[in-house]
C-alpha cells in the first residue's frame, strides 16, 4: 500500500448525492468541450485485446496486464488494456481520418501493480484521445498549442463546477507554464523527479513538464515511458529532446503536485526504431502494431489520456480517489480514510 496523505481537518464539501451529481455534470460537460477544442468525435473502445499484437500500452515496461483464455478462440490469451495509445492510432488508419481531426473514448483498465494511495487505484478511467497531425506539426510549438487548448476546457470546467456548487471555490491559475524535463532537474538538481514537480507546481500552480521518458544529464529518465507511442527522442526546434509530456497542477487539498494528463505527439517511423534500440526491444518491431507502423500504414498523430477519476476528483475538492470511484481497497485504508473523513465508495 501507498503512503496515505490524511488532511487535517479534512471535510469532504459535497456529500454522497451531491458528489455522483458533480460527476455526471463534470464527465458530461469536459468531454463535449475535449471535443469541439480538438475536433474529436467519439468511438467505442475495447476493454481487452489479443496478446502478442503489440497493441497494449506497456506503460514503464513491468506492470504485468490482466490476462484471461478465451475458450472460443482456441485458448488465445487476451488482456485486459493498460491504455489506447496503440489502438487508437490504428483505429484512426481504420476510418481514415483527416488531418486536424481526431477520436475521443472512454478507456476504461485494470492496473493489477499500482500501489494504492490517495490518487491511484486498481481502476483506471480515462478519456484516450488521439489526432492526426501533418509532419510539419510535429514540434514543441504545436504540442504547447493542444496542451493549451485541454487546459482551457479544464478551466471551463472548474468555473461550471464553482457556479453549480458555491461551497466549491476555484484555485486553477489562468495560464499553464512549460518547462523542459532537463530545464527541471537543472533548476533544482538535489531533488527526486517527484520533490521536482511538487516544487514548480507549488510555485506556479499548473504546469507541462516536457520530454518525460528520455535519459537527461544526471543519466535518469524523469519518469518511464514506452519507448513505442510517444516521442521522447527526436531533437525538437528547441534544441531540447522529447514531444511529450505531462499536465500537473498544485493540488492544495492534499499539498501536492497532481498528474492530470500524460501526452505527446507519436513516434514516426525514425523514433520508433531509435527508441526500440534506447529500450533493447528491437525484437518487438516484429508485432503487428509496430509492423503497420514501419510500412507507413498508420497516420502521424498526437493524443493522450486524462484521468476522468482524477480530473472530477480535484475538481470536486476530494482528497481520496476513492471518493470518486468504486474500486477495491485493504479494510486498513478503508478504515483510516472513514477516520480522517474521507468516506470511500
Amino acid at each position: 500500500m501507498g503512503t496515505l496523505i490524511k488532511p487535517t481537518d479534512y471535510k469532504a464539501l459535497l456529500d454522497m448525492r451531491q458528489t455522483e451529481q458533480g460527476i455526471k455534470l463534470i464527465k458530461d460537460f469536459f468531454q463535449q468541450n475535449l471535443s469541439t477544442e480538438l475536433r474529436l468525435h467519439r468511438v467505442t473502445a475495447p476493454l481487452f485485446v489479443l496478446k502478442g499484437l503489440g497493441i497494449n500500452d506497456d506503460l514503464n515496461g513491468v506492470e504485468r496486464a490482466v490476462t484471461f483464455p478465451i475458450k472460443d478462440l482456441g485458448d488465445a490469451c487476451a488482456e485486459v488494456v493498460h491504455s489506447l495509445a496503440k489502438w487508437k492510432r490504428l483505429t484512426l488508419a481504420e476510418q481514415q481520418v483527416e488531418p486536424g481531426y481526431g477520436i475521443y473514448t472512454d478507456m476504461n483498465a485494470i492496473r493489477a501493480d499500482e500501489e494504492l494511495d490517495n490518487i491511484h487505484s486498481l481502476y483506471v478511467d480515462q478519456w484516450d484521445w488521439e489526432a492526426v497531425i501533418t509532419r510539419e506539426q510535429r514540434t514543441v510549438e504545436f504540442l504547447k498549442d493542444i496542451v493549451g487548448r485541454i487546459y482551457c476546457a479544464i478551466r471551463r470546467t472548474e468555473y461550471l463546477v464553482c457556479e453549480s456548487y458555491p461551497q466549491i471555490k476555484p484555485f486553477l491559475p489562468e495560464k499553464i507554464h512549460f518547462i523542459h524535463s532537463e530545464q527541471l532537474l537543472q533548476k533544482y538538481p538535489g531533488m527526486t523527479a517527484k520533490e521536482r514537480e511538487d516544487t514548480i507546481c507549488r510555485e506556479l500552480g499548473a504546469v507541462f513538464v516536457i520530454g518525460i521518458g528520455g535519459q537527461l544529464s544526471d543519466g535518469k529518465p524523469h519518469d518511464g515511458r514506452a519507448p513505442d507511442y510517444d516521442d521522447w527522442s527526436t531533437v525538437a526546434e528547441d534544441g531540447r529532446k522529447g514531444l511529450n509530456g505531462d499536465i500537473l497542477i498544485w493540488y492544495p487539498v492534499l499539498g501536492r503536485s497532481l498528474e492530470l494528463s500524460s501526452m505527446g505527439i507519436r513516434v514516426d517511423r525514425e523514433a520508433l526504431l531509435r527508441q526500440l534500440k534506447i529500450a533493447h526491444q528491437e525484437s518487438r518491431e516484429q508485432l503487428y502494431f509496430h509492423q503497420q507502423l514501419l510500412s507507413d500504414r498508420l497516420p502521424l498523430s498526437v493524443g493522450g489520456g486524462i484521468g476522468q477519476s482524477r480530473l472530477c476528483m480535484m475538481l470536486l475538492h476530494k482528497a481520496h480517489i476513492g471518493e470518486i470511484q468504486a474500486s477495491i481497497w485493504s479494510d486498513e485504508m478503508r478504515a483510516e480514510c472513514e477516520q480522517a473523513g474521507m468516506p470511500l465508495i
